[in-house]
């Protein structure tokens, strides 16, 4: 006949839950990047590229997020060049 299993006493283990930071407390540039502009104004370069991009398309909805990928990478190649120019 088959022993039967004493009940293990349970392990404690410490389960850390990852947050996404608040808006506004992680600074978008960091302080030893080569852009020494605000983060508030690239991000309003930024903003305004993308709703060039989505009315170049025709004002057609849909690709906000691919508009504002590459509208930032517009921006910070462009805020690149200045510095190094």
């Amino acid at each position: 006949m088959a022993k039967a299993k004493s009940p293990r006493t349970p392990k404690t283990t410490n389960h850390q839950v990852l947050t996404m930071p608040e808006a506004g407390s992680v600074s978008l540039v960091r302080k030893n990047s080569p852009l020494n502009t605000p983060p508030t104004d690239l991000e309003a370069k930024i903003r305004e590229r993308a709703y060039q991009l989505y009315q170049e398309r025709g004002n057609t909805p849909g690709s906000e997020n691919e508009d504002w990928l590459k509208a930032e990478r517009e921006v910070l190649a462009r805020q690149d060049h200045q510095q190094t120019a």
